[in-house]
């Protein structure tokens, strides 16, 4: 599975104080399903409400296998796409980053930077099927993912078997109804037909200056086999210029232009689709 640099209770340590250096130690790699299988249709969205902020897991930045990672002080307003993974036995029970056993029959997730709790509307842009959760927990530290869901949401997605899937995470307000009553309304009704094979490009910068938008495409396109493009638009009067690798033909294409822009130092990726 592509979490399997998921760190258990020395990372909870850590991100209970506010690390200031990565963990010495991680678990072994491997994760699975369990036995038990899971009726997707039977599996109840978390239901979003009010909840204080957790008093563990939210430092406010911290420190893993040498990336900062600053933490939210509100997630309200947060939507972003990208890729999901998710993770199994190998962590049930474990504490999660809030100090809450994980429970993988449960609809939580893991982010690296939303507060604790959050609930969040998962949305697969491959199938059309939609979700609730409550994230609990840090990670994924893998490039190129931005949500670890658990085995009960990967399974009510539909990206249990592949292991991972392109996504829309939406932070959910509990004080405001509306997400509540959209989540019952995508139960009771079924998905949307959507592009199963979206374009999907990855973002490697922005800029005011189209100058600079264009010496970077160059410098990646001299190195990378994909085309880079640049996307102009323009945000409350401002030009912007939106360089991206793409498109891609799936996930796994993009784990390797991914590994590839790591290699040249670029630190800064966002997973869109057009």
């Amino acid at each position: 599975m592509n979490n399997m640099l998921r760190i258990a209770g020395v990372l909870l340590m850590i991100l209970a104080v506010g690390c200031s250096t990565p963990p010495k130690t991680v678990p072994e790699i491997g994760d699975s399903a369990p036995e038990q299988h899971l009726d997707p249709d039977n599996i109840a969205d978390a239901v979003p409400r009010i909840e204080p902020r957790s008093r563990y897991g939210n430092p406010d930045s911290y420190w893993i296998f040498g990336k900062r990672y600053q933490v939210m002080n509100d997630g309200r307003g947060y939507r972003e796409t990208g890729i999901a993974s998710w993770y199994g036995t190998k962590f049930h029970g474990r504490y999660t980053s809030n100090r809450e056993p994980y429970d993988m029959y449960a609809m939580t997730a893991a982010h690296t930077s939303l507060p604790l709790p959050t609930y969040v509307r998962v949305n697969n842009l491959q199938n059309g099927r939609s979700i609730v959760v409550r994230v609990n927990d840090r990670g994924p530290f893998h490039d190129n993912r931005i949500i670890d869901l658990s085995y009960a949401a990967a399974t009510k997605l539909g990206i249990l078997e592949r292991g991972t899937g392109l996504v829309e995470v939406i932070a959910i307000d509990p004080r405001q109804p509306l997400p509540q009553q959209l989540s019952v309304v995508a139960q009771q009704q079924p998905p949307s037909p959507v592009d199963a094979n979206p374009d999907m490009f990855i973002q490697v910068g922005a800029f005011s200056s189209r100058h600079n938008a264009d010496r970077l495409r160059q410098q990646l396109q001299s190195k990378l086999d994909r085309p880079v493009r640049i996307h102009a638009s323009q945000h409350q009067g401002q030009d912007y210029f939106r360089v991206q690798v793409g498109p891609l033909a799936d996930i796994e294409q993009s784990d390797v232009v991914a590994r590839k822009l790591l290699q040249l130092g670029m630190n800064e990726m966002h997973i869109i689709t057009d």
